[in-house]
């Protein structure tokens, strides 16, 4: 298991969002997170890198560890090089797309051939063959799905384990959508992906676990085929079947 998360509660100040969560999330594999708006996905995912210790009072109990390592104890600029995240919107920088690649190499301090690594890792999101004749013109300048595809290459150039997904398809068409999702299937060979989605289509389709969550707490977690077909809990299934949500 990559992750493994046990009695999780989040606070933001007094305000607890998350409740006692444990799951484990394993490697190599797409785990998607589903559920209503405000049921604290995203606030799941960000504890993941510990995004939300840039949050004034927030705080959380419980344990979460990468690798059997206490997420707490690893330095989270660090914590954050090895699990990448993409947001919900294409945040592109307003640099080149070459520099946008870069950005997180240069600060890491890499000292290799800058060209390869970005060539590399825009291949790997899908994109190198639409953007090598442009590499040194803005990235603004890209389609939103364009920009979401080198939002993931940024995260990949550094070379991370995990990659965090929060709501990567939400601003998107199908088609790219598609794009996106077809890319999450060649990604899990060498990284591991977690998802947090509405589309319930898309978790069917591109994750190989999936867990409900339902008012900061988690309701069911299991393979996604078995969640969707024969789910154990009736607010699975009644979310799932569009009675709620």
């Amino acid at each position: 298991m990559r992750f493994q998360i046990s009695n999780l509660d989040f606070f933001y100040g007094p305000k607890q969002a998350l409740f006692g969560l444990s799951l484990n999330i394993p490697t190599n594999h797409i785990t998607a997170l589903i559920g209503p708006s405000g049921c604290g996905k995203s606030t799941f995912l960000r504890t993941l890198n510990r995004m939300n210790d840039l949050i004034r009072h927030s705080h959380y109990t419980g344990e979460i560890l990468l690798d059997g390592q206490d997420i707490r104890k690893i330095d989270a600029v660090n914590l954050r090089r090895r699990v990448g995240m993409v947001f919900q919107r294409p945040n592109p920088f307003p640099k080149s797309i070459f520099d946008n690649v870069a950005y997180g190499l240069r600060i890491n301090g890499y000292q290799g051939r800058l060209a390869d690594l970005v060539e590399h890792s825009l291949r790997r999101a899908a994109l190198w063959d639409e953007v090598k004749d442009i590499l040194h013109k803005s990235a603004l300048i890209l389609s939103g799905g364009q920009q979401q595809r080198l939002c993931i290459a940024r995260a990949l150039a550094v070379d991370p384990e995990v990659l965090l997904l929060d709501e990567p398809c939400s601003a998107l068409d199908p088609v790219t959508t598609a794009k996106i999702e077809e890319l999450m299937f060649t990604l899990k060979d060498s990284y591991t992906l977690a998802i947090v989605t509405h589309n319930m289509q898309q978790a069917a389709r591109a994750s190989d676990f999936t867990a409900f969550m339902l008012d900061g707490r988690l309701i069911e977690h299991r393979e996604t085929s078995r969640l969707f077909t024969t789910p154990s809990d009736p607010r699975t299934e009644a979310y799932i079947t569009g009675r709620f949500g």
